[in-house]
C-alpha cells in the first residue's frame, strides 16, 4: 500500500463509511470528466509535468491521469478517502492529507479537481483564497482545470426530493436544503451491510458555499492565471450549475 503523507488536520467530510459508499457507487463523475480533462492537460503530459489533483477522493480520476502517463501527487482531506485511493491507485507520485485552505500547496505543472472540492470550504472568501493558493502554485505555462457550483447549483435543486439508493452491501439517502441563496446543504445517511443481517448505520452533514463563478477569471487573471469558465470539460454533461474553469499561467 501507498504510503500517505499527512500534511493538516482532517476535514470532517466522507467518513470511512460514505467514502466507501462514494468510492462504490459515485465514481461516474470521475469517469465522466476524465476524457475531456486529459485532453486539456496533454500539454503538461508532454514535457512530463507534475499535476496536482485536490480532492482526490478515492483515487478514481486520479487511476485515470496515471494511466494516460501523467505524474500525479494526489490529495484529499479525508483520511478514509486517502486509504481507498492507496489501494486505486498505488502507482500515483505521492498522495497527501491535505486540507485547504490553510496546508500550502507544493508548486506544480498543473492544478486538477473534480467533485466541486473547493465548495466544501467554510466561506467564500475561503474559496477565493484557496483560488489564489492555487494561482500562486503553478509553475510558469502551468494549467489549471478544476470545477466549480455556481449559485445556480442550489436554485434548481430549491425544491429537489430527497435521494435515495439501495444495493446488496450499502445504501445511501441523501436529503437536500438550501438555508440561503449560496448555501447548499446535504444530510446524508448510509447504511452498510455488517455481516450477513446486520446493518451499520452513519450520518453526515455536508454544506457547501456556492459562488459566482463569473468573477474567478477575474480574480485568477490577478494572480497571473488566464482562465475561462466553460460548460464542461469535454463533451461531457456536468449539469446545472457545476461549471469547469480552465486556464493557463502567464508571466
Amino acid at each position: 500500500m501507498h504510503n500517505v503523507a499527512v500534511t493538516g488536520a482532517a476535514s470532517g467530510y466522507y467518513g470511512p463509511d460514505l467514502a466507501l459508499v462514494h468510492h462504490r457507487g459515485f465514481g461516474f463523475h470521475a469517469d465522466r470528466c476524465a476524457p475531456g480533462l486529459l485532453e486539456v492537460l496533454a500539454p503538461v503530459r508532454a514535457r512530463n509535468g507534475l499535476v496536482l489533483e485536490l480532492g482526490c477522493g478515492s483515487g478514481l480520476l486520479t487511476r485515470h491521469l496515471v494511466d494516460a502517463g501523467h505524474r500525479v501527487l494526489a490529495t484529499d482531506g479525508s483520511p478514509a478517502m486517502l486509504e481507498l485511493a492507496a489501494e486505486v491507485v498505488p502507482d500515483a507520485e505521492d498522495l497527501r492529507l491535505l486540507v485547504l485552505p490553510d496546508d500550502p500547496l507544493p508548486s506544480a505543472d498543473a492544478v486538477v479537481s473534480v467533485g466541486h472540492v473547493l465548495n466544501y470550504l467554510p466561506t467564500e472568501r475561503d474559496v477565493e483564497s484557496a483560488l489564489v493558493a492555487v494561482a500562486k502554485a503553478l509553475e510558469p505555462s502551468g494549467m489549471l482545470a478544476i470545477d466549480l457550483c455556481d449559485l445556480q447549483w442550489g436554485e434548481v435543486r430549491r425544491q429537489a426530493p430527497p435521494f435515495a439508493q439501495v444495493t446488496g452491501d450499502w445504501a445511501i439517502i441523501t436529503r437536500f436544503s438550501l438555508p440561503a441563496p449560496n448555501r447548499f446543504v446535504r444530510d446524508i445517511t448510509t447504511f452498510l451491510r455488517d455481516g450477513d443481517e446486520s446493518w451499520h448505520r452513519d450520518d453526515e452533514h455536508h454544506e457547501n458555499v456556492l459562488v459566482d463563478t463569473s468573477a474567478v477569471p477575474v480574480l485568477l487573471r490577478k494572480h497571473g492565471v488566464r482562465a475561462a469558465v466553460r460548460e464542461a470539460f469535454g463533451d461531457e454533461d456536468l449539469g446545472r450549475g457545476l461549471h469547469a474553469v480552465t486556464g493557463t499561467k502567464f508571466g
